[in-house]
């Protein structure tokens, strides 16, 4: 079906069909000669490429015969199949003479001599990467020779050229381009940035030249809303190149349509397609293209250009102006003209110094305009990743529109219902770490670090109101940019922006876009073969191998990254010298330089066409047998596709059970902790399943009720949005302050007025000449109870408030509102107490989301007892009233805050591991570089990672793997391994936060990782253990295992290195082993604990005193050795409580216990210990009630903090101070 915008002409179709006698082929055009040896001529066709349209698009302006000889011209071709995958072409347009030395016979009456005559002829290099530089590089050599040869020799040298072309391996993504050369011609195949990027083989620059940047915003906004855009030029050449270029300012978003960027005459009715395209005829169809087909955008590349075929003017929506104007400011820095930016340099005498002149220059402007228009794109969909739910890949697109300004909103609503976005959208649900994500991150304000912290409803601040009252566009822009949450709810740090402040300098305040270009490494390939003879192409790749064992060795321990690109290469290579066992074994040392670049695929193939000599040798060689199981393993495993749905939100049509409503409300975003939506389905069934009859039946939820809820609770948004406060009300109140709840007006003991609520405190508005009162913030609250007032011959409910800074009791008569007001103000007491308590901001904003839940079910339930069922949601009022919220005062001086690092999951995440960093003196410069930083390992593989000056979230989720992680250590400031239970140490680099190296040696789950730091030698030696008794050294700058040992054990659950000494915790024992694995002693289990069911389950050993510190996880006892008498402990010191230890720590003069749950959460309360025990006088000198469930992790910070991490009933991260 055809869109109505979209008519269609079909004299348009007929005229391009239906060609005039003189465009039929001729004789001497070749007509005949192709038609003869269209079905003799046996051509090799590159597999999955179809080339029955090759002929026409290396002709597209038609076959041509000139009475004189043209220039040759090259032109590029993109090839589209029906999955989308591109094959790129370079074609070479030549001519050559035709009927030369030939006698014409008219009549019988003699001869006359043949005019000379010329017939264009073609050659096309096509490749599966875009190397449009390079080739045609090549083809340029090979015109040199095809000029001075016969033309019965033309045949084999294009033949001799192709087959060496063949010769030269596709460099892998990173920094390592590769050079040959093609006489007189040095060439560079660039390689990709990485595995998501494709290469970048051409000008960017080139359509900075040929428009204006609001021009360029233009094309780009109708790409972006996915129009009918067709290119013209006059120059074949310029078409591709600019289709190109315009879809790279485009990554990552991915074009989804049709996409032809040379058409050539023939193929004009493909402009006829219904549907979105790109595509790009000859300047000189430009009048037909627009007479005969509507709803075309035309974009003259000559000229500069933009119309449509219907007006003069494109008539689309703009790209929002804040990101428009960022990217125009950017460009004016651009310096895009070679001979201007290069004026002061000397002259180059040498074409190779030249050329290398050029193509430094050409690739530093490349990065920064990749740079610029990714950040285009960022500011663009920078708030998409708010609307999401990552749980139920779920999109909110009416709040993600009502967030944008009124003129935005059009250009939005078109964007997102394109491919383009969706497939987009894709990516982000599935949480990838592209160049757009990388850039969202580092490129964050505060404001939106501080929400990574403290997840909250939506409503406008006091700043954000302030801007919208001075009419300041831009700054209500930087609002929405900056988002609408609720900042960090601790009244220590308060953040803010200088307002008035224009936003395009908060997006300017950076001299250039914020990454650096990695240097550019270039290995030389060894000239071609003078034959190209079996023995001759064999006797290249050896030399080819050798090269590359040559640069393996020179980078062996100083560039990993380089490493691994010369590993793949010559693995490459001897895959293709049949060398199978050489190919996997460069292969595997992917693993411990950069997995993102391991040919999975081609691994595969070697493994499963080894001969079975050869398998026998891989069976000797360690490295080998683990590839090779690992293959076969991996290929054992059912294939799971991927999940890429993307669900847009609708409300339900039938009833919904408890698991249906979690989902529900999960998706729709209300609230995503699965406790508090268990309560909320509590309370909105209280009503209906209150009569006895219907006891005892499944609970269900009305659709119609949750409508009602729905709709409710996004009017409370949109009121809160709508909140209209007096100027010198906002100056009274902080920056970050929003106002949640607004009562009617009501008399109180202070005059009439609204009482307003923010996440701080209560105040009164009062009527008449409006003013402000603050009636008492909640953490200064002393009792809230519902009494009642006479009025004529009834009594009118009323509310008092005591509180601790006024003497005098506030009362105001809310009459029906009592009830509700009530139980607001008690929950938001009570929250704030435990938040202050507790050193924990996350409860203040549970306490805020149950109060807004609490008020959404009062409005839709509107009945007697709808106060009731609204109270099951007042979680923190009953913990109050239940039980005593008391923090033991030496837990209250000592905790100083906690974090929970699984804030944006659905339920809280076992602390597994926790590792600080330090920051860097040194490094790139960024403040998130040279922060210190808290990793943690949480259940199922996750590290997230905060940054330990702001505890600020800085990398929500880094997947290592799906098992359990056990031990971290971070090495040099550049590196973290982690072990994990599938046996695999993955190394993350610190930089990048990304995990492209892997350790794969050990068989069974790593449980420990520790440093050598006494090694005097130029690299660090770490050893790691596995739980069956393997140890292995490790060079870690070479990732190669020095030394290995078995320790003969039940279990190694962790290992320490002291004085050149090895301590291993095996369960029933702790052993000193030496370096060379030579046991020396082993202290086994007190006898007290042998008949136990019991093992070691941490120990510290201070060698300056010669004292072991050993802990049970069964025990209520630490055991201490002297190292001199290891036959029985020196003294055994008893914990109070009745619960083992699970990890220690020593810091300073102290050591750290952390303890299992001592009988499991109760209502809140704190039922785990980090116990303090003084290493002198030998007793535990602090008890701290830590946690509501088994402390599982305890690390140090420079010795002036603790952290300690605990299981999932709690997941929670506290920081402690040391004394």
């Amino acid at each position: 079906m055809l869109r109505s915008h979209g008519k269609l002409r079909r004299s348009f179709i007929r005229k391009k069909r239906e060609l005039p006698p003189s465009a039929a082929p001729t004789p001497s055009q070749g007509g005949d000669e192709a038609g003869r040896r269209g079905g003799i001529e046996d051509v090799s066709v590159p597999k999955n490429i179809d080339l029955m349209a090759l002929p026409q698009l290396c002709f597209p302006g038609g076959l041509q015969v000139t009475s004189e000889q043209k220039e040759e011209q090259f032109h590029f071709l993109v090839f589209t199949d029906i999955l989308g995958n591109k094959t790129h072409g370079v074609v070479m347009q030549c001519y050559r003479p035709i009927l030369e030395g030939m006698s014409l016979y008219r009549n019988g009456r003699g001869s006359s001599k043949c005019p000379k005559l010329f017939c264009a002829y073609s050659i096309c290099v096509i490749s599966k990467h875009p190397y449009f530089t390079a080739l045609k590089d090549c083809l340029s050599c090979l015109l040199i020779q095809l000029r001075t040869c016969r033309l019965s020799d033309m045949e084999e040298r294009v033949k001799e050229f192709a087959a060496k072309l063949t010769l030269v391996p596709i460099p892998p993504p990173g920094q390592l381009h590769l050079m040959f050369t093609i006489r007189p011609l040095t060439i560079i195949l660039p390689s990709r940035e990485d595995k998501d990027h494709p290469v970048i083989d051409l000008d960017l620059h080139l359509p900075f030249l040929c428009f204006r940047p609001q021009q360029l915003l233009q094309v780009l906004s109708c790409l972006l809303q996915e129009q009918r855009v067709v290119l013209f030029s006059a120059d074949w050449a310029r078409l591709t190149l600019m289709a190109e270029s315009l879809l790279l300012f485009l990554q990552p978003l991915l074009w989804q349509h049709p996409y032809v960027p040379v058409l050539a005459k023939g193929m004009l009715d493909f402009l006829m397609a219904p549907t979105a395209f790109l595509m790009g005829c000859h300047l000189s169809h430009f009048a037909d293209v627009s007479a005969e087909t509507d709803d075309l955008i035309l974009i003259n590349i000559d000229n500069g250009s933009l119309s449509t075929s219907t007006f003069d003017t494109v008539n689309l929506p703009d790209i929002p102006p804040v990101a428009a104007h960022c990217f125009t400011q950017r460009c004016k820095l651009l310096r895009i003209h070679f001979d201007l930016d290069q004026c002061h340099h000397a002259s180059c005498t040498d074409i190779s110094e030249q050329r290398a002149q050029r193509r430094t220059w050409q690739r530093s402007l490349n990065n920064d305009i990749q740079r610029i228009a990714l950040e285009l794109i960022v500011n663009i969909f920078r708030d998409v990743s708010s609307h999401l739910n990552y749980e139920h890949r779920v999109f909110h697109s009416e709040e993600f529109l009502k967030t944008r300004e009124p003129a935005e909103q059009l250009f939005y609503k078109k964007v997102l219902e394109t491919h383009i976005f969706h497939s987009f959208l894709k990516d982000r649900l599935n949480r990838k770490m592209d160049s757009f994500a990388r850039m969202e991150l580092s490129t964050r304000s505060e404001m939106q670090k501080m929400k990574a912290m403290v997840e909250a409803p939506h409503r406008p601040t006091m700043q954000q109101i302030q801007a919208r009252r001075k009419g300041s566009i831009t700054e209500t822009r930087l609002s929405k940019r900056l988002g609408m949450s609720l900042p960090n709810l601790r009244e220590d740090k308060i953040i803010g922006f200088q307002r008035n402040t224009p936003l395009s300098k908060i997006l300017l305040s950076d001299p250039a876009p914020s990454t650096t270009a990695k240097p550019i490494k270039v290995f030389k390939l060894p000239d071609f073969p003078a034959s190209l003879s079996f023995h001759s192409v064999q006797s290249y790749y050896i030399e080819l191998i050798q090269q590359f064992g040559k640069a393996i060795f020179s980078v062996q321990s100083e560039n990993p990254a380089m490493l691994a690109r010369y590993y793949y290469l010559r693995g490459l290579i001897n895959t293709l010298c049949s060398r199978r066992l050489d190919a996997l074994s460069d292969f595997q040392n992917l693993n411990k330089t950069d997995t993102a670049i391991f040919p999975t695929s081609l691994v595969t193939w070697l493994v499963d066409s080894l001969q079975r000599d050869e398998r026998q040798q891989a069976q000797r060689r360690p490295e080998l047998k683990r590839l090779i199981l690992k293959v076969k393993t991996d290929n054992e495993k059912p294939l799971v596709e991927p999940d890429d749905h993307v669900k847009k939100f609708q409300l339900p049509c039938k009833p919904l059970y408890q698991e249906e409503f979690m989902r529900c409300v999960q998706e729709c975003r209300i609230v995503r902790d699965v406790a508090t939506i268990q309560r909320l389905f509590d309370a909105l069934t209280d009503i209906a399943y209150a009569h006895p009859s219907v006891r005892g039946q499944p609970k269900q939820v009305d659709p119609e009720l949750f409508r009602v809820f729905y709709t409710f609770w996004k009017e409370m948004e949109a009121e809160a949005q709508d909140v209209n406060l007096p100027s010198d009300v906002i100056d009274r109140l902080d920056n970050n302050e929003c106002v949640y709840k607004l009562s009617s007006c009501v008399k109180t003991s202070h005059g009439v007025g609204k009482i307003a609520m923010t996440q701080k405190r209560l105040f009164l508005l009062t009527e008449g000449r409006p003013g402000f009162l603050e009636i008492t913030k909640f953490r200064d609250i002393q009792e809230v109870k519902i009494t009642s007032v006479p009025f004529l011959l009834v009594r009118i409910p009323s509310l008092r408030i005591q509180t601790s800074r006024r003497p005098e009791v506030f009362e105001a008569n809310l009459k029906t509102e009592t009830e509700l007001w009530n139980l607001v103000i008690k929950e938001m007491w009570a929250g704030r107490k435990m938040a202050d308590q507790h050193k924990d901001p996350q409860y203040m904003t549970q306490a805020l989301t149950n109060v807004l839940l609490i008020d959404a079910v009062t409005g839709c339930l509107q009945n007697q007892r709808s106060i009731t069922a609204a109270s099951k949601l007042a979680y923190f009022d009953k913990i109050r009233q239940e039980v005593p919220m008391i923090v033991p005062k030496t837990t209250s001086e000592t905790l100083k805050h906690k974090i929970n690092p699984s804030l944006d999951l659905a339920e809280p995440q076992t602390v597994h591991v926790l590792l600080y960093t330090p920051g860097q003196l040194t490094g790139t410069g960024k403040v998130g570089d040279m922060n210190p930083k808290l990793w943690v390992a949480l259940s199922g593989g996750k590290v997230v990672v905060f940054d330990a000056a702001s505890w600020s979230m800085l990398q929500d989720c880094i997947q290592l793997g799906q098992s359990q992680l056990n031990c971290m250590i971070g090495l040099v400031q550049e590196q973290v391994w982690i072990g994990s239970q599938d046996s695999v140490i993955y190394i993350i680099d610190t930089h990048s936060m990304s995990s492209n190296k892997q350790l794969t040696e050990h068989r069974h789950e790593v449980t420990g990782l520790t440093v050598d730091a006494s090694n005097q030698a130029n690299s660090l030696l770490t050893y790691s253990c596995s739980r069956d008794g393997m140890i292995l050294q490790w060079d870690s700058s070479s990732l190669k295992v020095k030394r290995q040992f078995l320790l003969s054990c039940d279990y190694l659950s962790s290992i320490q290195i002291h004085n050149s000494a090895l301590w291993c915790c095996c369960g029933d024992g702790i052993v000193e082993v030496k370096k060379s694995g030579t046991p020396q002693r082993k202290i086994t289990l007190h006898k007290d604990l042998q008949s136990m069911p019991s093992s070691f389950s941490s120990f510290i050993y201070i060698p300056e005193r010669g004292q072991l510190w050993t802990g049970c996880a069964d025990s209520v006892e630490l055991c201490l050795w002297h190292t001199n008498n290891h036959r029985h402990p020196f003294k055994i010191i008893s914990l109070p409580g009745s619960s083992g230890v699970t990890c220690m720590i020593r810091v300073k003069d102290q050591i750290w216990v952390g303890r299992s749950d001592a009988g499991g959460q109760c209502n809140g309360q704190l039922s785990s210990q980090v116990l303090v025990v003084d290493i002198e006088s030998h007793t535990v000198a602090k008890e701290l009630q830590a946690h509501s469930d088994s402390i599982q992790t305890l690390c140090s910070a420079e010795d002036r903090y603790v952290l300690s991490g605990s299981a999932c009933r709690d997941g929670k991260i506290a920081i402690w101070k040391v004394e």
